[in-house]
């Protein structure tokens, strides 16, 4: 059987290079950074090495890094603390955001009675600008949460305008780059947002680790409490090989950026022209076949398949050996809609099946033939 890997979305392919960094530092460094002998000086420099050169990618100071367990914790670092320390009485946020932004949302408001409100959408799912600005005007502190690029029809969102617009209206900005950072460049003095969550399993590198940027001064407080890791911001040892891992993955992603996009941005056209020819009638969901509106790392297509083989498509595609999702990963092992997709499609595509499919460097030509074959023989069966 087949083994073809269509969920970078989801989780990514661990790079050589970083296991061989990871493993190194596993069996020579083993130290506490927090340790004041040799063993843990070492592992504080070596993690501190690290810090400077995430930072020095983002155009930020070392300081303003924070390492986390992943996209997740910061999200709710950045979220929670703005409301509890920052004075935050509003959530501007949308209706398609991860669930660890809108579960936090909505988790604050039952705890501190905040208001959350949601910008509107066009029927593709981008931000409608306009609206966003009046929301800002009107009374009270405001936190803004959107992601740049969503994980699961890939629109990209502008930050350096929302940044602007946060900026002009005293608004705080959060956004969730998860999908972005390792694939695109981005300058954090050109884009002014205050918090930005990261997570490394995006882009090759481990799970369990990501990093929350907090803007200097912004006065934003620590989730959890105890020893004094992280400049305060987040008690507990930090996983020395794990942030290894992902600077190593963030070095390498960023020094092959521009060969490995065209590569995967040829992989996700080549996807799309055969759907196209070979099984017509194809929707693209979102902006994803866009590729100036989209992120070249994944499409989510509605086939033109009926509602009552919906449901065996997962499972007819995993006995394949085909790997994808029908939303985002959080989502797979449900049987509710996408609350992505339920905002962006009419009622009709909503009971066509939707599967995201999402593609990295080590995809192949070949696989991409295979899986529309197996779509193709699927429809006619």
């Amino acid at each position: 059987m087949k083994n073809i890997y269509l969920d970078s979305a989801a989780t990514t392919q661990l790079r050589p290079e970083v296991i061989a960094k990871m493993t190194e530092v596993l069996q020579e460094n083993y130290g506490n950074a927090s340790s004041t002998h040799s063993f843990g000086r070492s592992a504080k420099s070596i993690m501190e090495q690290c810090r400077k050169n995430i930072a020095a990618r983002l155009n930020v100071t070392a300081s303003e890094i924070i390492f986390t367990s992943g996209g997740t914790e910061a999200d709710n670092l950045a979220l929670r603390s703005a409301v509890r320390d920052l004075g935050a009485v509003e959530i501007i946020t949308s209706k398609i955001e991860h669930h660890a932004v809108l579960h936090t949302a909505e988790q604050l408001q039952k705890e501190y009675n905040i208001t959350i409100s949601f910008v509107q959408l066009d029927e593709n799912g981008t931000v409608d600008y306009t609206h966003l600005e009046s929301l800002l005007q009107t009374d009270g502190k405001k936190l803004v949460s959107l992601m740049h690029i969503n994980n699961e029809i890939g629109n990209i969102l502008d930050i350096k305008c929302v940044a602007d617009l946060c900026k002009a209206n005293n608004a705080l900005f959060h956004t969730d780059t998860v999908q972005s950072v390792g694939h695109y460049h981005l300058d954090l003095q050109e884009i002014q947002v205050d918090f930005l969550a990261a997570s490394a399993h995006k882009f090759h590198g481990p799970k369990g680790v990501g990093f929350c940027f907090i803007r200097k001064e912004s006065g934003l407080k620590p989730l959890i409490f105890g020893g004094e890791q992280e400049r305060g911001f987040r008690a507990g040892t930090e996983s020395l090989h794990n942030i290894v891992g992902m600077d190593e993955a963030l070095n390498i992603a960023y020094k092959h950026l521009e060969e490995e996009r065209n590569y995967v941005k040829g992989l996700k056209q080549y996807f799309i022209d055969s759907l196209n020819t070979k099984l017509p009638g194809c929707h693209f969901n979102g902006y994803s076949s866009d590729f100036q509106k989209s992120t070249y790392t994944l499409i989510n297509v509605c086939l033109p398949l009926p509602a009552d083989k919906a449901l065996m498509l997962q499972f007819q595609l995993d006995l394949k050996g085909i790997a994808c999702s029908k939303g985002s990963a959080c989502q797979s092992g449900s049987s509710m809609a996408s609350h992505v997709l339920t905002q962006v499609l009419p009622e009709d595509l909503l009971q066509r099946p939707s599967v995201r499919f999402s593609f990295s460097k080590y995809n192949t030509k070949e696989e991409i033939d295979y899986v529309v074959d197996t779509l193709c023989e699927f429809a006619e069966s």
